[in-house]
């Protein structure tokens, strides 16, 4: 029986974490991919016992189309580029680096705002579990993957609650596992698949790791 759509990105977490039991009381480590994965995040982390923090991933969209991604950065100094659009689109050099730059103060500005102080987490040889509200094209948690790798963790499992098939498929070999709740053929955008899908605030970010820093449960500098 199909889950979607999901009510919110509460239920769509718990739903998730249900497909990820098997991985319950295992010392992982949940990142959420802000804003709208960390609610999805903080359902996961709960019901798996698990530590809970952010990777932060910025689209690096098209110029004049931004809601169209030509590639990704994200924390760790990964970039992920789609080269061939980028060439059949013209978009040059110069103006390729004005976003690219553009995007990473904007990083640097939500790392400052969600962790503040706080220290990293320890990733290495750690499972980690990468979560967001779902995907579409997949530029964002391709990064989120690549950075992880670099910090040397021992596994990686990407956890959404839905993603179009082909795009599962494509993530599927950077990966060690892929969990999904739903993978409808006919996908078109991640927010028609919740009834709620209203954007998830800085301030909601920060408060669904507050809980987790300021409780016996979060992670601190373990």
């Amino acid at each position: 029986m199909s889950e979607l759509p999901f009510s919110d990105r509460r239920e769509a977490g718990q739903a998730l974490a249900k497909r990820l039991k098997d991985h319950a009381n295992r010392d992982s480590l949940v990142l959420g991919l802000p804003r709208g994965g960390v609610p999805v995040a903080a359902e996961v982390a709960r019901a798996l016992n698990a530590s809970l923090d952010v990777m932060v991933v910025r689209k690096l969209g098209v110029p004049g189309h931004e809601e169209f991604a030509m590639g990704a950065i994200a924390s760790g100094d990964v970039t992920v580029l789609d080269e061939p659009l980028i060439r059949r689109l013209g978009i040059t050099e110069k103006r390729l680096q004005e976003v690219i730059d553009k995007e990473r103060r904007e990083l640097a500005r939500r790392e400052r705002s969600y962790r503040g102080e706080r220290p990293y987490p320890q990733f290495q040889g750690r499972q980690v579990i990468l979560v967001d509200d779902g995907i579409a094209t997949g530029s964002t948690m391709r990064a989120a993957i690549q950075a992880v790798r670099r910090l040397g963790v021992e596994s990686c499992i990407l956890a959404v609650p839905v993603a179009p098939p082909d795009t599962l498929n494509a993530l599927a070999a950077d990966v060690d596992e892929v969990i999904c709740v739903e993978a409808p053929e006919d996908f078109r955008a991640v927010g028609r698949w919740y009834l709620d899908f209203g954007q998830t605030s800085d301030e909601e970010v920060r408060q669904c790791l507050a809980e987790w820093f300021e409780s016996d449960d979060g992670l601190g500098a373990s």
